[in-house]
């Protein structure tokens, strides 16, 4: 099933059991708009169309016993050769897999296309996974009843950043992650939702005290939730600051 003309903008391919999930929620708003007009393209294949057999079969027990299924790799691999192109990476969404960072997100938009692989029951067969050189990757540490979510969640993260989709390109470099930070709070209209008001700075129109402010918010909201990236941000910030003295 193609929601739009290969050849054209990002190309991305995702092999699954269920096609008919796709776009879902990326034909909407300025994903959907963007596939609309060629900036992405989008092929969703049923792996069930590469089975030899009349069951149409793509799972079998797991080798040395327990529960479950797991997905054949002689049809997966089938799957892939048929849509995967050469210079896309090829990517499995797995629990198994590296956790997804927004870096990894800005270099995969900055690609032609990416393959996503959506793997269901206990998983793959390790087989294909290490003969198709398969970049395996995590949304977190929880588990989905497949990699579909997945698949769109990290689709939605990488079509935002295309050229062209996003209004204004600060608005993404000011978001949680670009910098190594959780964003800072937002506030709109009206000036009090009650008895709360808009906090004064943002209203001062002092344009430096505005941006430290929400530097300083930026850096609370990390150091408070976020530990990991607190450390990581102070470390990148000292290696940054020996680089410059």
């Amino acid at each position: 099933m193609s929601e739009a003309s290969f050849g054209v903008g990002f190309q991305v391919s995702v092999l699954t059991l269920f096609p008919e999930m796709f776009p879902g929620s990326l034909g909407q708003s300025l994903a959907g708009r963007a596939l609309e007009t060629g900036l992405w393209s989008l092929e969703a294949v049923d792996i069930r169309g590469f089975a030899s057999d009349k069951h149409r079969s793509v799972d079998d027990t797991p080798s040395g016993g327990g529960a479950g299924m797991v997905m054949r790799a002689d049809v997966v691999a089938k799957a892939v050769d048929a849509v995967h192109q050469a210079g896309r990476p090829l990517i499995y969404l797995s629990p198994r897999g590296k956790p997804l960072t927004q870096a990894r997100v800005r270099e995969l938009a900055a690609g032609p296309g990416v393959t996503l692989l959506c793997g269901r029951f206990e998983g793959l067969d390790q087989r294909v996974i290490e003969a198709r050189v398969m970049e395996e990757i995590s949304l977190g540490d929880f588990i989905l009843s497949g990699g579909e979510p997945a698949a769109l969640a990290l689709l939605d993260a990488i079509v935002r950043l295309l050229p062209g989709v996003m209004g204004k390109e600060i608005s993404g470099e000011d978001e949680s992650f670009e910098g190594g930070l959780l964003e800072y709070p937002h506030y709109t209209r009206p000036q009090v939702f009650e008895g709360r008001e808009i906090p004064a700075v943002l209203t001062s129109g002092d344009h430096g005290r505005i941006k430290a402010w929400r530097r300083a918010e930026a850096e609370e909201a990390t150091k408070s939730r976020r530990a990991d990236l607190w450390e990581k941000f102070l470390a990148f910030s000292r290696k940054d600051s020996r680089k410059s003295d």
